[in-house]
């Protein structure tokens, strides 16, 4: 993982998770040296990612997310050749394998449903190497833990954090930072 990732996410707990326009204006003056863009169509991305550039600030697109773009490598070399974005997030092995040959940064994120989650995340990310994981929801930190344990890629802990100590017990067990779109958590 690229040094400049890396301090960004050691040096910033909280990403911002930006779902709409009001979300992208109020990032900009948040602490968050990262922010995961989960909105967008093909037509509007680059102008989302432009924005979020010109403050400064890492730019992480949830290809999954945006509208127009298919499921498939093509649409992470779309991102790489008509955005400024810095890297991706998919839950999808072949759209993070892609990036990685494009030298974008990767997450990899994983929905924690149930016990055979574990394997699954060992798996992929033996497989798959992203740079970072993110798994949804946050609000389990005993998971956390196990999987922090488990796994030396660093862990970003997603969805459903609603205060302060929702990001205390996440950082606490384990995970590198979390990701919000709760906007007063950007602000704590």
């Amino acid at each position: 993982m690229d040094t400049v990732f890396k301090e960004a996410l050691e040096d910033s707990p909280i990403i911002a998770a930006i779902k709409d326009q009001e979300g992208l204006k109020r990032c900009v003056d948040s602490d968050s040296q990262i922010i995961f863009i989960l909105y967008g169509d093909i037509v509007n991305i680059g102008n989302l990612v432009d924005e979020v550039k010109n403050a400064g600030k890492i730019a992480m697109v949830h290809i999954d997310l945006i509208q127009g773009l298919y499921g498939k490598e093509i649409a992470v070399d779309y991102i790489r050749n008509n955005t400024r974005a810095d890297g991706i997030i998919s839950t999808k092995a072949q759209l993070i394998q892609r990036a990685q040959e494009l030298g974008l940064y990767t997450i990899m994120r994983f929905f924690v449903i149930d016990s055979m989650a574990y394997d699954n995340i060992r798996r992929q990310v033996r497989n798959v190497h992203p740079d970072v994981i993110e798994i949804l929801p946050a609000l389990m930190p005993k998971v956390i833990k196990k999987i922090c344990d488990n796994i030396k890629t660093p862990l970003i802990a997603g969805g459903l954090v609603a205060d302060k100590e929702d990001v205390m017990a996440c950082l606490e067990a384990g995970a590198a930072c979390i990701s919000s779109t709760n906007q007063d958590v950007w602000f704590l």
